[in-house]
Formats: C-alpha cells, sequence, structure tokens
C-alpha cells in the first residue's frame, strides 16, 4: 500500500505560496465583483470584502497550525482523523470529509471553469468565426468551454510534483502581474467622487443591510477561497513546519491587499450602478482605462488566471481520497501512484472527471453557493473544534507553530462560517445538510459490512 512518505517533497516556500495565490484568484474576484455591489447596493460593497479577509486570516490561523503539525497530504482529512479520534468519532468524521471531498472538490474546479468560460465571451462576441462555432453548440456552449479547460488542466497535472511546481510560479507571475496592472490603471484615472457616491440608505443598519452584507460576504469569501491549499499537499513540503505557515499567510496578505486595490481601482472609474451590472466588469474598465484593445489583453490574462485556480484546484483535492486510501479508509485503488512521476494518477483523474460532469451541468452562482454550504459545518467548524480538541490533548512540542491570541481566532472562525452557511440560501443549506445525512448513512452500511466502529463487536 501506498504511503505518504512516498511523494516526492519538492515543494518550497516560493512554489507553495504561488500554488496557494493561484488557486485564491482564479475567476472569482473578476466574475464576483458585480455580485457583491448588487448585494450591498453601493460602494460600501467594500466592507464584504473586509469581512471575507478577516475570516481568511482568522481560519487561516486553524490551518496553519494543524498543518504544521500534520504536514500529510490529506489536509482536512488527517486533521480530522487525529482530532476526533482515529479509531471511533475520527473514523466517521474523516470519511465524511471524504465523502463531501468527492463533491465540493470537484465543484471548486467547476466553478473556476465556469468562470473561465463566462469571461470568455467577452472575446467569442467579438470574433465572427468563434461566435458561429460557439452558435453551433447552441446553449451548451460555456459548458463545452469549461469542460475543455478541466480536461487540459488534468493533462498539465499528469507530471511529477517539480514541474508543476516550476509551473505554478509562471501562473502566479501572471495573476500578480495583471491585478499590479489594473491597479496601475485605476491610480493613474481614479475619480474620488466615483468611490464615495453612497446611495442614502447606504448606512441604514437594518435587517435589510445585514442581510445584503451576508450575501455579498458570502460571494467575497468564495475569492480568498484556497489559502489551505498547500495542507493538502503537506506531504510534498520541503521544510513543512515552517513553510505551511509562511505560505498560508502570505498568500492570505498578498491577496487582501490586491484585492482592496483592486476593486477600489474599478470603483473609482466604472461607476457603481454600471459595475453591478456588468458581466465582464474588468474589461470593461481597463475598455475605459486604456482602449478595446487593451481590454483584450486584460481578458486574455483575466482567462489565464482563471485556468490558474482550476489547475491548483484539481492539484489540491486530487491528495485527499490518495490520502484516505492509503490510510485504509477509502477505495484502495486511489492509493496508486504513477510508475515513474510517483503522483497520485487514479484520484487525479476520477476528481477531474466528476469535476467534468459539474462543468457540464451547473451554473456559475449555483456552484459557488453549494461550495461555500457544503464546506461550512464538516469541514471548516468541525476542524476549528477539532483544533480545541487536539490543544488539550497534545503536549506543546507537538505544535511547530502556534497561533497569536488563542483561542480567539479559533472562535471567530467558527463563528464566521456558521453565518456563512446560513447567508448561503436555504437550497444550498438542504442540499448540504442531505449530503451530510448520505454520508453518515454509507459510513455505517459500510462500517456494518467490514465490521469497523461502531460496529466491531457485532456478529
Amino acid at each position: 500500500m501506498a504511503t505518504n512518505q512516498q511523494l516526492e517533497r519538492g515543494l518550497g516556500l516560493l512554489e507553495a505560496t504561488a500554488l496557494n495565490i493561484t488557486f485564491m484568484v482564479g475567476i472569482g474576484p473578476f466574475v464576483v465583483i458585480p455580485l457583491v455591489v448588487q448585494a450591498m447596493g453601493g460602494p460600501q460593497s467594500l466592507m464584504a470584502w473586509l469581512l471575507g479577509a478577516i475570516l481568511a486570516l482568522f481560519d487561516g490561523c486553524v490551518w496553519a497550525e494543524l498543518g504544521a503539525a500534520m504536514p500529510q497530504a490529506g489536509g482536512s482529512y488527517v486533521f480530522l482523523r487525529e482530532a476526533y479520534g482515529p479509531a471511533r468519532w475520527g473514523r466517521l468524521m474523516s470519511f465524511l470529509y471524504i465523502w463531501q471531498t468527492l463533491f465540493q472538490g470537484p465543484l471548486s474546479v467547476a466553478s473556476g471553469a465556469l468562470g473561465f468560460a463566462d469571461y470568455s465571451t467577452y472575446l467569442t462576441s467579438k470574433s465572427p468565426s468563434a461566435t458561429r462555432v460557439l452558435a453551433a453548440l447552441g446553449t451548451h456552449a460555456e459548458s463545452v468551454i469549461a469542460g475543455l479547460v478541466v480536461l487540459l488542466a488534468i493533462l498539465l497535472l499528469y507530471r511529477e510534483i517539480s514541474t508543476i511546481g516550476r509551473i505554478s510560479i509562471v501562473l502566479c507571475m501572471v495573476v500578480i502581474g495583471t491585478i499590479l496592472w489594473l491597479v496601475a490603471g485605476g491610480v493613474t484615472h481614479f475619480q474620488p467622487h466615483l468611490l464615495f457616491a453612497f446611495p442614502p440608505s447606504a448606512w441604514n443598519l437594518s435587517w435589510i443591510f445585514f442581510a445584503g452584507l451576508g450575501h455579498a460576504t458570502v460571494q467575497s469569501v468564495y475569492s480568498y477561497l484556497g489559502y489551505y491549499n498547500v495542507c493538502n499537499l503537506g506531504g510534498e513540503m520541503k521544510d513543512p513546519a515552517r513553510n505551511i505557515p509562511r505560505a498560508i499567510f502570505l498568500s492570505i496578505i498578498a491577496i487582501t491587499v490586491l484585492y482592496f486595490a483592486m476593486q477600489t481601482s474599478i470603483l473609482g472609474v466604472v461607476p457603481w450602478q454600471e459595475a453591478a451590472h456588468t458581466k465582464a466588469v474588468v474589461s470593461l474598465f481597463v475598455e475605459r482605462v486604456f482602449g478595446s484593445g487593451w481590454a483584450n489583453l486584460a481578458t486574455a490574462l483575466i482567462l489565464i488566471t482563471a485556468f490558474g485556480s482550476v489547475f491548483s484546484a484539481t492539484l489540491g483535492y486530487s491528495r485527499v481520497p490518495y490520502a484516505a486510501a492509503s490510510d485504509g479508509n477509502f477505495f484502495s485503488v486511489f492509493a496508486r501512484l504513477h510508475k515513474t512521476g510517483r503522483f497520485p494518477h487514479v484520484s487525479l483523474i476520477a476528481l477531474g472527471a466528476v469535476a467534468l460532469i459539474f462543468s457540464l451541468s451547473l451554473t456559475l452562482r449555483d456552484a459557488i453557493r453549494s461550495i461555500l454550504a457544503m464546506r461550512c459545518i464538516i469541514q471548516f467548524v468541525a476542524q476549528a473544534a477539532g483544533l480545541i480538541l487536539l490543544r488539550r490533548r497534545w503536549g506543546a512540542d507537538r505544535w511547530p507553530f502556534r497561533m497569536w491570541f488563542y483561542p480567539l481566532p479559533v472562535a471567530v472562525a467558527i463563528v464566521g462560517w456558521i453565518a456563512i452557511f446560513v447567508s448561503t440560501g436555504e437550497r444550498p443549506m438542504m442540499a448540504a445538510t442531505a449530503a451530510a445525512c448520505a454520508g453518515i448513512l454509507v459510513y455505517l452500511v459500510r462500517a456494518n459490512w467490514l465490521r469497523e466502529w461502531p460496529f466491531e463487536g457485532v456478529r
């Protein structure tokens, strides 16, 4: 049976931070800016980006402690197993995480691919030949584009990890360069009166304000997701006790600064009333600042950025079923490594296939809400609570990194994720709850068949 020690530790701090940043940015901020402005109804929507950053930072403390203490492939699978006890409840919790990963991992990949397809319409609408091809595909055109993006990511990831690390650095440079270019354009054409054009009811702190803030924060949090991606690659990190926490905090801080600068630049050029109803708001922004030719280039760079998130997400999530299979808690075929590249090729292909199905069947808005609803309770809330349990059981020597002001960051993370879960809406919450109940049922049937906890003594 394969073990985590067989993975090549070929990722340094630079590569890990680059993978996190490319996963975090992706298509997220470019497609959710209009949604965030719509939900808040004005430039006060910047508050949603601030709340998303705060939640990411506090939850990042949880991931940093756990990732440094348990640098193995699988991330939350390992953390939940150890926190709740590998012989009893930890088996159920880690199984439920794998169960949800079979859905939310491919959902994350598909959301990046769908965002890519959605944004690509800005370019394809200007090309007569592309327009004819897409017209022939009819209503399935964007789904086909998304599916092709997923297939390309799988093809590029079918290689050893050291090569992937170099690819991630190139993609990260494109990500940061694109956002810095947008910020520079905003600085030279900034109009303060647009940024501060608050509607009369902007600061009316009623339930409508907080409901809008909740829905807007759901969208902004989606754009921050990915700071923990390095934990899924813990078994392939160099000096993980130091580099995992550093990669997490460096990526969160860098992305927060870039997001605020980009959002401020856009709202200082494009009136918020227009930005709220523009599908390709960044392309419109560049068109206003530099002209249509440069807008085409900006759109192309955004598409490269979107592909980077698909690339990084597929890489990280493919390690989770591998870790569970290596641990004997999932189908053993997922533990197989490629003979020469030493990467989990079966897990990579399987999750890529599910992502392909989602890409062909969902819309971007549905994918975003489903991702957050499915992950909030089983992964984020349960994991933060599990850290408290581990802190009580393990001595200080087991924690290479310890967060500041414990347990405040843990408490803020738990409350924040519960609030996000409620803000996703009734249908996503019900779907996530149904998926969790189905996972418990599957676990119990499997445990009874294998005579594992809680049926080990049953005849």
